[in-house]
This record gives structure tokens, C-alpha cells and sequence, in this order.
């Protein structure tokens, strides 16, 4: 079982080491191939890549931030990260056909 953490954000894999969080493999971009069941997805993916993950039997893992619109796009340092509530959550996504 391997554990993912998926941003290309420095400040990010900054914070989730100084939470303790291990990871096994920091990626940018998730291959959906890679995953398997059983494996943990940490990240803000997209609810359609998140129920991807959900579908191979793998855990999603959402990293929350409470950030205003003016920070959005701007590179966060864990000093940022902490200042908008950076917390983890995991969530099971469902794919529902209409």
C-alpha cells in the first residue's frame, strides 16, 4: 500500500512534513494507473479523478484550505498554509450516472 501525495506546490509538501504526514511518493500529476486498492491519495483533486480513486478501492484524502479569492494562484508557504486552516479530510466520491 503506497500513500500519495499529490501537488507541485513546495509549501505544501513543506506542511505535510511538518504534520508527520508520510508519504511515500510526492507526485504533480496522478497517474490513474498507478493506483491500487488500498493505496491512500492525499491532495485537491478533482471530484472526478477523487471518484476514480474511490472506484479502485483506494482512500481519498482532500487537503483543505479556507483561501480568499485574492490568494488563489499564489505560491503558499506553511506559514500561509497554517494562516487559512490547512487541514486534512478524507472523502469517498461516488460516480453517479444520470
Amino acid at each position: 500500500m503506497t500513500t500519495y501525495f499529490v501537488t507541485r506546490h513546495p509549501g505544501a509538501m513543506l506542511w505535510a512534513q511538518q504534520q508527520g504526514l508520510a508519504v511515500d511518493r510526492q507526485l504533480d500529476h496522478l497517474d490513474m494507473a498507478d493506483i491500487k486498492p488500498g493505496d491512500t491519495v492525499i491532495g485537491s483533486l478533482p471530484v472526478n479523478l477523487a471518484a476514480e480513486v474511490c472506484a479502485k478501492q483506494a482512500r481519498y484524502i482532500h487537503l483543505i484550505l479556507e483561501l480568499p479569492f485574492a490568494w488563489r494562484g499564489k505560491e503558499l508557504s506553511v506559514d500561509d498554509m497554517l494562516r487559512f486552516g490547512a487541514k486534512l479530510q478524507q472523502y469517498h466520491v461516488n460516480k453517479v450516472n444520470a
